[in-house]
């Protein structure tokens, strides 16, 4: 029998088209599905094996840790009861004098000082402290009353004292032992022992170990987490904390309860504690997870809680989660790449195609980009040289603003240059008519002594010029400049003004080498000293002080007046060109535009203070040529 091939040829495209939309639709998300359920499977048993690990070595360590802080109390146990035997405490206790009470207290700073506790004292029966071994400090607890504490009541009673509380005196924490003394089976007074058991807490943040202890009330008054201690693990009533804030049990402390996010219960004795980062002291971004394993303390009424973090078996637990859902999904990969195989080999030579044609684009777009670079590279040539060429026409021009600012300092003092040079004139012209009647006469030893001054004036004319010619050359040197040298020469360029004004000048600073030209620090030196000298023009006594200090790698220098100073809104525009507040033609604006560019060049600063007693301070700080080994000038 033939089969019709029109009805086989019309049934192929349906069967080729459904499991191509089974594939496509159902097949990613029963993979992801599988992925998700087998590796929250594989993190679930991780964390319960983990869980029960730490459970069985968390009681180890909780035991071993409970018996440590049992060890701790009890090893002071005896002591209150020892007192009994000192005859000093019975003879106190009868005949409270002060020869007793000196002897007891010298016997109690002794014994506390050989077992190492807090504090030892004796209490008669109406619990006023009579006797203590630290009598010496100043928040001594002689002659206080503590009948309100609950150990005394105890003790009173013949009945074991065990009390922590917060002392009421200094505000310390300790653990309180007391025991009643007797003496012929009466009750004659009370032997208390405070303990500091933060030693405890010290050894167990040196073991990274996280635990507290609660007291009966559920309070904790242990903890190797300081942000823990005295809250309360059980939830308190207002009427609770009432009573306990009257016993003064732990001084004023709010009592907050330490509430954890969630709380799972695994076992008798164990919990599953989630508390917020910020509660911890290695606080985090994320909660943390504790394992919390509880045991009471033999003899007392307290609990020791050790808390496990299940940070590290959490992130194993997810590992291990993580890795059983990539081996899925490796799985899974390993099979649809089987069966994409085929159509990998069908796509090949297409891709290679493919990938032909864009090597092909990719090498004209990189020739397309490397010549807009090389375009791009040239035009940026271009606009450095430009660059250059603006700061080489800058420079210049600053060194022109600089020479005018010279020869305008100059000729502000060309007055004062001038008198200072008439006046030698008019004496060599009196001294030389002299010399010559005077050897005339035959009086050869005045005609020498007039010879000596006239050598003097013409050596005093020739400094003022060889400043002046100094100050009005271009600097073409490099430097260092040496600070000194650069003051005396503005001191000596406007001596006829400072002689004039009689302002006395106060030098301390050193002779220190400094990354600047020598001419152009002195002519940053004239300009401040020569504003100095004209905000003090007015000034009956002017003073003007030059001080330095060096600073790591820099050197400070203060040029301070105590002129009229300068006003607010005159502030604003002190560095800008052209800007001055010298009345008429007596300034350009310039002096303090050029000396802050001048110090910026050689990477200082110049900048001005305003103090408070009144008068300008400008402050120039220069690089250092070399550490400072300058003597002060």
């Amino acid at each position: 029998m033939k089969c019709d091939p029109t009805v086989y040829r019309a049934a192929l495209p349906s069967l080729a088209v459904k499991p191509r939309l089974i594939r496509q639709l159902f097949l990613p998300p029963l993979v992801i599905a599988l992925m998700v359920g087998l590796g929250y499977l594989g993190f679930w048993i991780s964390e319960y094996q983990g869980i029960r690990s730490l459970s069985e070595n968390g009681q180890r360590q909780l035991e071993l840790h409970a018996r440590a802080v049992e060890s701790e109390i009890s090893k002071y146990t005896y002591l209150p009861s020892l007192l009994e035997l000192e005859t000093s405490v019975s003879k106190l206790l009868g005949e409270p004098t002060p020869e007793h009470r000196q002897a007891v207290n010298d016997y109690l700073e002794g014994l506390n000082r050989r077992s190492r506790s807090r504090a030892i004292y004796v209490m008669d029966t109406t619990g006023r402290v009579l006797a203590t071994s630290n009598w010496r400090d100043v928040d001594s607890y002689l002659g206080e009353d503590l009948s309100f504490r609950a150990y005394f009541q105890s003790a009173i009673r013949s009945q074991p004292g065990r009390f922590y509380g917060i002392g009421s005196t200094n505000g310390e924490p300790g653990y309180y032992l007391a025991h009643g003394l007797e003496e012929h089976g009466k009750i004659i007074g009370v032997a208390v022992v405070k303990v500091r058991l933060e030693s405890l807490e010290e050894r167990w943040q040196r073991a990274r170990l996280e635990a507290f202890v609660s007291d009966e009330n559920g309070i904790i008054i242990l903890s190797s987490d300081p942000a823990r201690r005295l809250k309360s693990v059980l939830p308190l009533s207002e009427e609770i904390k009432e009573k306990l804030a009257r016993s003064l049990q732990y001084y004023w402390f709010p009592l907050n309860e330490l509430q954890p996010l969630a709380r799972e219960t695994l076992a008798e004795g164990e919990e599953k504690l989630t508390f917020p980062a910020n509660s911890s002291v290695e606080a985090g971004g994320d909660n943390i997870s504790y394992l919390a394993q509880t045991r009471p303390l033999s003899d007392t009424p307290w609990h020791f809680t050790l808390l496990t973090p299940l940070q590290d078996l959490r992130r194993e637990a997810i590992n291990q989660g993580i890795l059983v859902a990539v081996a899925c999904a490796l799985v899974a990969f390993l099979l649809i790449a089987w069966n994409e195989r085929r159509k990998v080999i069908a796509t090949r030579l297409a891709a290679r195609e493919a990938l032909q044609e864009a090597n092909n684009q990719l090498e004209r777009r990189i020739t397309e980009r490397t010549s807009d670079l090389r375009a791009s590279n040239e035009q940026l040539k271009g606009q450095i040289r430009e660059r250059r060429q603006a700061e080489e026409t800058l420079r210049r021009f600053q060194d022109e603003l600089v020479q005018a600012g010279k020869l305008a300092a100059i000729g502000q003092m060309s007055t004062s240059i001038a008198h200072e040079l008439n006046q030698p004139l008019a004496a060599l012209r009196t001294l030389s008519g002299n010399t010559v009647r005077f050897l005339e006469r035959g009086q050869l030893d005045v005609a020498s002594t007039n010879l000596t001054t006239i050598n003097e004036l013409i050596d005093r004319m020739g400094r003022i010029t060889a400043s002046l010619r100094s100050f009005a050359r271009r600097g073409d040197d490099k430097g260092p400049a040496r600070l000194g040298k650069a003051l005396d020469a503005a001191l000596q360029l406007l001596g006829a003004r400072i002689d004039s004004s009689r302002l006395q000048v106060h030098r301390d600073c050193a002779d220190v080498e400094v990354h600047i030209n020598q001419t152009r620090l002195e002519q940053i030196l004239v300009n401040l000293i020569g504003n100095a000298l004209d905000a003090m023009q007015h000034q009956a006594q002017p003073e003007l002080w030059l001080s330095g200090e060096e600073q790591p790698g820099k050197y400070c220098l203060r040029v301070r007046d105590n002129g009229h100073g300068i006003d607010p809104e005159a502030r604003k525009h002190l560095f800008e060109p052209f800007f001055t507040t010298k009345p008429g033609e007596q300034g350009l604006g310039l002096g303090l535009t050029l000396s802050a560019s001048l110090a910026a060049a050689t990477g200082g600063h110049l900048g001005v203070e305003h103090p408070a007693s009144g008068g300008t301070t400008f402050v120039l700080t220069l690089v250092l040529a070399s550490p400072l080994t300058g003597e002060p000038l």
